[in-house]
């Protein structure tokens, strides 16, 4: 993440907000972010494959 990212943020957020809330949302854009860098770096697994992984540990 970088400044600008949360500055963007910071703008998107109403007047009156909790530090929570700017939390979250910065914890959100990150998550996503590291989500689609593991997409285009081919670290995912498919659904079935998710799916058989859970079944074997419940």
């Amino acid at each position: 993440m970088n400044k600008s990212k949360v500055i963007e943020t910071l703008n998107k957020l109403p007047e009156e907000f909790s530090t929570e809330e700017l939390i979250d949302k910065l914890i959100f854009i990150e998550k996503v972010e590291q989500g689609m860098k593991d997409v285009e770096e081919g670290k995912v697994i498919s659904l079935d494959e998710a799916k058989e992984r859970m079944n074997k540990k419940w």
